[in-house]
């Protein structure tokens, strides 16, 4: 299925030295996954919907509940710079 001199173009696409002990460890096993991929590709699956994961997850979330927070000055004085009840931080847009 795949043989040793496609591997080593595939190894030379990817900036790889490989001995030859490698591609021939890497042939074997790279024809192992191409021949189950073949197996895969035998099965009927016109029945089965596309997925992205085998079972279905949720996120479990809080509804956000605003709160006023009591120490608000001493948030502030923690900040490196402040202007009136503000954070002042860095500009990071462009003026354009």
């Amino acid at each position: 299925m795949i043989d040793r001199e496609q591997v080593r173009k595939v190894a030379n696409l990817a900036r790889l030295e490989l001995t030859a002990e490698e591609e021939e460890q890497f042939t074997f096993q790279l024809g192992s996954i191409l021949e189950y991929v073949e197996q895969l590709g035998e099965l009927d699956v016109s029945n089965v919907l596309p997925t992205t994961r085998a079972i279905d997850l949720s996120n479990v979330t809080r509804e956000d509940k605003l709160k006023p927070y009591p120490e608000r000055e001493a948030i502030l004085r923690g900040a490196p710079q402040q202007e009136g009840d503000f954070f002042k931080v860095p500009k990071i847009l462009n003026a354009e």
